[in-house]
């Protein structure tokens, strides 16, 4: 079910008064020293319910169980948990799904995976990976490397750092070279959304694959990846998934590809049987074939606590917050800091606007560590931007107001 919230009024009191997922904000731990966080679309804040999860497993799956846990739960985890990713947020089946690595070593994994398989089939003149100027820089970096080992041609999309990729961009670019495509759902700096389904689309009529980067849409973005035809997708777990500093992050990879794709990180937990310790590697069946080493168990806990609330809340709801917390946003930039010439990046759209709101001024780089000092903490982007980041379960709107608030006393401070 769709909830709606209007936030045609710059009332945050009563925005908050009529939201129904208000209460969820007593779920999070609120910081002794926090006046206002605004930043929880780089690092979710911990749930209460989290540290009775971590006494429980040091005292008894730790504790008590020790290596029997492993046995009992831990082998399984990575399959488990994302399983319930998948469900929860990402609109994909069961044994699709997996938490392993971080972000970068899954992108990697992915990326060389995918190129490996075009270059070894009878379409081995696909040696093109497309990837846009404005990606987050790991996924940049990535595919400079990979294209460097594999010998392989990039093809870059020139966009406006203020928006995102177009479907048109996309076809502009993609042929009978192209391996991958490798694009982020939603932009790290101006929060454009992409159109994945469309993108997707046209990468597949040109008979590529489509690596989607999720960080930034994973937990509060509805989405349907088996249904728009997705092939691979990586996403972090400490942004809106709220799974703490350096969680690992997921990915997904499409039931028809798994047998085709072969990871270039090969380890013993994934391979078909893990305690043979044979003289050769033979990959296991399914998602666990993208395990390398042993799973990261600890980090694995937090976000087990931000999926409950997730799933208790449900992920329409949370989007429709999130539009309304982004719409607020908007008027209070307009109300507070429009006489300092502050501009707005990110789009009015709704289908293409995630969960942050980038605003830009000359003086944000200073603004922002005079904020940081009075414990409001937005985040910025170089070189002029600072980014609202509005995690829908954790913030209000009259903590929203604060931070803009006390960013229109910081620029007053500089006139």
């Amino acid at each position: 079910m769709t909830i709606s919230i209007s936030s045609s009024k710059h009332d945050s009191a009563a925005l908050d008064a009529a939201d129904p997922l208000a209460a969820y904000v007593d779920l999070f731990v609120p910081g002794e020293h926090v006046v206002s966080y605004l930043d929880g679309n780089s690092l979710g804040r911990p749930l209460l319910a989290t540290r009775a999860r971590f006494d429980d497993f040091i005292v008894g799956d730790w504790g008590n169980r020790l290596i029997r846990s492993w046995d009992e739960q831990w082998m399984s985890l990575p399959l488990d948990l994302g399983d319930r990713i998948a469900a929860i947020t990402l609109g994909a089946a069961a044994g699709q799904t997996v938490v392993a690595d971080s972000t970068t070593v899954m992108l990697y994994k992915f990326v060389r995976a995918a190129v490996d398989a075009r270059l070894a089939s009878s379409d081995a003149s696909r040696s093109e990976i497309v990837v846009d100027v404005a990606n987050f820089p790991t996924d940049r970096y990535l595919v400079e490397g990979i294209a460097a080992e594999r010998g392989l041609t990039l093809r870059w999309i020139e966009v406006d750092p203020d928006r995102g990729v177009t479907v048109e961009q996309v076809t502009d670019v993609v042929g009978d070279r192209t391996a991958l495509v490798l694009l982020s759902h939603v932009d790290y700096r101006s929060g454009y959304v992409a159109d994945i389904p469309a993108i997707t689309a046209v990468a597949h009529e040109a008979g590529a694959l489509v690596l989607w980067d999720l960080c930034h849409s994973a937990g509060v973005i509805p989405m349907q990846l088996d249904e728009w035809g997705v092939d691979l997708a990586v996403g972090c777990s400490y942004k809106y998934l709220n799974g703490g500093p350096g969680a690992p992050a997921f990915g997904y990879v499409a039931a028809r590809l798994q047998g085709e794709l072969v990871q270039p990180i090969q380890g013993w937990m994934g391979a078909a049987d893990v305690f043979a310790m044979g003289p050769g590697y033979r990959p296991a069946e399914g998602m666990r074939r993208f395990i390398s080493g042993t799973p990261p168990v600890v980090g694995m806990l937090a976000m087990q606590d931000m999926l409950d609330a997730i799933e208790s809340a449900g992920i329409e709801a949370i989007r429709a917050k999130s539009l309304a917390l982004t719409s607020h946003a908007f008027d209070l930039v307009e109300e507070l800091l429009s006489e300092f010439g502050v501009g707005v990046v990110t789009p009015r759209e709704e289908a293409r606007r995630g969960s942050h709101v980038t605003i830009t001024h000359p003086e944000f780089r200073a603004v922002t560590q005079t904020l940081w000092a009075q414990d409001v903490i937005p985040d910025f982007r170089n070189p002029d931007g600072i980014r609202l980041g509005l995690s829908p379960l954790s913030t209000s709107f009259a903590e929203l107001r604060v931070g803009v608030e006390a960013i229109r006393t910081a620029l007053l401070a500089l006139r």
